[in-house]
């Protein structure tokens, strides 16, 4: 496969962070900072996506660096909504819309680098113009798209019932 240490050290933290966002939105419908699942996401994608910039193939800043940086921006606006700006309110749907998105472009380059990669000596795609890579990024972000369609509407019924205290 031919990783660095530090390749290494990203791929595993971040896979630890995409399972702990998938575990999160399976038992609260988002990721939840509130519980431990959400909490590993959050720190797990700010360890993945700095990391990241420690990583290229080529000299210089490129997309994958770019792209680490906004998922950086999203899940730090994301936690400073979730710290300062308490209860169920409009801010809940930037929280919630901004971590569903930093896992999505998360899953961009995990798409690529995997389909690129496994199995070894064998990848299921060719590089990341290969067609699979694309269509699998498009499912993936339909799925990205209803899910937050979903956690807006439910949001927005929370919002609704909730009494400031």
């Amino acid at each position: 496969m031919g990783l660095s240490n530090l390749g290494i050290f990203h791929t595993v933290i971040g896979i630890i962070a995409i399972i702990s966002a998938i575990i999160s939105l399976i038992k609260s419908g988002k990721i939840n900072l509130d519980t431990l699942a959400g909490k590993i996401y959050f720190y797990f994608t700010l360890i993945s996506s700095l990391t990241a910039l420690g990583l290229s193939s080529v000299k210089g800043v490129n997309p994958g660096h770019i792209l680490a940086l906004l998922i950086v921006m999203l899940i730090s606006v994301a936690y400073i909504l979730y710290v300062r700006k308490k209860g169920n309110n409009g801010y809940r749907l930037i929280e919630n819309f901004f971590l569903s998105f930093s896992f999505f472009l998360s899953l961009i380059p995990t798409v690529n680098e995997t389909f690129s990669r496994v199995p070894v000596g064998n990848p299921i795609a060719s590089g990341p113009k290969d067609p699979i890579i694309g269509t699998t990024i498009l499912f993936i972000f339909v799925l990205f798209i209803i899910g937050s369609i979903l956690q807006f509407r439910k949001q927005k019924r929370i919002n609704k019932n909730y009494i400031t205290p």
